[in-house]
This record gives C-alpha cells, sequence and structure tokens, in this order.
C-alpha cells in the first residue's frame, strides 16, 4: 500500500493553553507556552505500521512528515517541503496533490478539522481517501481515527470506503463560546469501526441533574474542575456562576478560582482533593480528547473523575471513550464507571 502522509505540525498546540485552537494563534500559543502534540500522534500511528514490508511511505519534508516518519522507522520518499518557516493550508494542499499524482492508495493526515477540510479540498475530483489521525482541539468531523493506533489499525486492515463529513467551526466564535459547525466537505474515508462519528450538538433536559449535582458540590470542601459543554455548564448556572462554556473553570467553596482556565492554571488551583465534572461528547462518546486539552493527563491524575449526562445523550454514544496523550492513562480510564444522569440516579458505561 502506497500511503501519503502530511503533518500539521501546530495543531492542538493551542488547546492546553486554553486558545481552544490553533488557527491564527500560532504565536500567542508558543508566548504561552504550548508544546507540538501532532509529531507525538504521528509517531503513536506510524510506529503501529514501521514494521510492515508492505507499506511505501510518501510524505512532505520536515516537520510536515519526514522527520517524524525517520524517528518512527521509516525510509520515506519525500516529495517536497513546506516553502516557508511556518506551515501553512497551502502546504498541505500541495503536498496531498502530490501524494494523488504520485498514486497514493490513501492519504493519512495529522491535525484536526482545518487539516481535514483542507486535505479534502486538495482530494476534490479524485478517488483517493482519507484518514486522519486527531491532534487538534475540536476533531468534530467523522473522517478521524478514534486514536492514533486506531488509525494505523484501519490502515492494516480497511478494504472499502464511504463518504463521510468534514465539520469545521470558526474559531473565534468558538472562543467566544458560540459553536456553528459548518460542513466543509463529503470525501471518501475507510470504512471502519475505529472511526468516530460527528459531533452531535444538545443532550436532552439536564435541569435536576445539574441541580443534583450543583448541592452535592456546595456542600463540599473539594476542589471542582468543570469541563465544557451545554450539561456542565447547566451546573455552572445552577451554582450561580457565569461559566465558560466552551472552557474549563475551577470551583471551591463558593468561588470561582478560575475561569476559562489553561493546565497550569487549573494545576496551581487544585487542592488536596479534586474532582473533574465532565460530560461526554454527543454522537462522538468522548469524555477526554476532544474540546477539553486543559484536561491533561496532568490534571486528571491529581482529580477523581464524575461524568455526567442526560440519559438522551448516552443513548446515543453507545460506550465512552478517552484519548489523553499518555496511552497507559487512557489504559487505566477504561472499564466500567458510573455516569450521573439524574438528581441521584446513575448508569453504568464502558470507557471502551
Amino acid at each position: 500500500m502506497r500511503i501519503g502522509l502530511v503533518v500539521n505540525p501546530i495543531a492542538g498546540m493551542g488547546g492546553r493553553v486554553g486558545l481552544k485552537g490553533t488557527d491564527g494563534k500560532v504565536t500567542e500559543a508558543r508566548r504561552r507556552g504550548a508544546e507540538p502534540r501532532a509529531p507525538d500522534r504521528a509517531r503513536r500511528a506510524l510506529s503501529e505500521l514501521a514494521d510492515r514490508d508492505d507499506v511505501d511511505l510518501l510524505t512532505w519534508g520536515g516537520e510536515m512528515g519526514g522527520d517524524v516518519a525517520r524517528e518512527a522507522g521509516f525510509d520515506p520518499q519525500v516529495l517536497g517541503a513546506p516553502e516557508g518557516d511556518d506551515t501553512t493550508a497551502a502546504d498541505t494542499e500541495r503536498a496531498v496533490r502530490a501524494f494523488v499524482d504520485a498514486g497514493v492508495d490513501l492519504v493519512l493526515f495529522v491535525g484536526g478539522d482545518g487539516t481535514a477540510a483542507d486535505v479534502a479540498e486538495a482530494l476534490e475530483g479524485t478517488e483517493t481517501p482519507m484518514l486522519g489521525v486527531p491532534a487538534g482541539v475540536k476533531v468534530y468531523s467523522s473522517v478521524f481515527a478514534v486514536s492514533p493506533e486506531d488509525a494505523a489499525h484501519v490502515v492494516r486492515t480497511f478494504e472499502r470506503t464511504e463518504r463521510r463529513e468534514v465539520m469545521d467551526i470558526d474559531e473565534d466564535d468558538y472562543r467566544e463560546g458560540a459553536v456553528h459547525p459548518e460542513l466543509r466537505a463529503v470525501p471518501l474515508v475507510p470504512v471502519a469501526e475505529e472511526l468516530q462519528s460527528s459531533k452531535q450538538l444538545g443532550g436532552g433536559n439536564v435541569e435536576a441533574l445539574a441541580e443534583g449535582v450543583a448541592d452535592d458540590i456546595r456542600a463540599s470542601d473539594k476542589t471542582f474542575v468543570l469541563g465544557p459543554g451545554s450539561t456542565v455548564g447547566a451546573i455552572k448556572d445552577a451554582l450561580g456562576f457565569d461559566g465558560s462554556p466552551l472552557g474549563v473553570d475551577v470551583w471551591r467553596g463558593g468561588e470561582v478560582l478560575a475561569l476559562d482556565a489553561t493546565e497550569s492554571e487549573i494545576l496551581d488551583a487544585l487542592g488536596e482533593e479534586n474532582v473533574i465534572v465532565v460530560s461526554p461528547i454527543g454522537g462522538q462518546g468522548f469524555v477526554f480528547g476532544r474540546g477539553n486539552p486543559q484536561l491533561s493527563p496532568a490534571v486528571i491524575r491529581r482529580c477523581d473523575l464524575e461524568i455526567v449526562a442526560s440519559r438522551s445523550k448516552l443513548d446515543t454514544v453507545g460506550e465512552l471513550r478517552v484519548d489523553t496523550d499518555d496511552p497507559d492513562l487512557d489504559a487505566e480510564l477504561r472499564g466500567w464507571t458510573k455516569v450521573r444522569v439524574g438528581r441521584v440516579e446513575r448508569r453504568m458505561m464502558r470507557i471502551a
């Protein structure tokens, strides 16, 4: 199989530092100390393929694929390189068109929804399928594997393709708390169970759930890390403060300690006993790894976990998922867990 690999090296950098994306914010993300996420995600996927002698890897130079491919054990065919010091969407599109001209069987890209849209645009009018290794902050589109390792499994095993949605949102609106997904393309993607679904908005009536959780929080002296989304947003409303709808807020003893917090701000605000309150993404089931990178492995390991969701949301997801950037932590989190669905009611769900 001939695979064309392209990496967006800045994808996801803005997440842990509270920028909710990197579009137009690379300089600010670096100023805040953001570290690249995509190279390690690419390396994890490629390491699962490096022992296959039936894989012919074509890529783009430097940090857009060549460097990480060699680190993973490949001797790739490099078809070109980015034109400037900072990579752009045009570099991605140029790489993908070169892959098509070289007759690849699949374009494997590492990035987020914006990268997916760039790849899909370059593939328009062709029959070449694409597959994403998730490395962005939001990852709304259904062209991504669940994890880097799942992407490698799909590459090894898929036999047919189907058309799936590439969705993207305006990141400036997203930073202000508004989510308006836009359908950007419907490209060919491998058919596989390891692909995520498109994100669904909304999650049913959560009023009783929110009031019950808020009552428990008020009665506790623990520190509560309240994740993004409408379900946890209802809990913030019930606590009586105007929380950040798409950010992470920290609460203890009737006081908001951090609003729309970065990873470092969350860590600074934690106490002796801490609880993360988070709701899975509707349609995808992700508890960690989509839309909340501020909840990093360092944060998660210092907290207990409270998952909350409406019954209707759980009915749509089937099972829960995690993708924390730490495979060992992912393994620790997997298994059966209780999800709070009402004022006191809970439902057992499996984290896959």
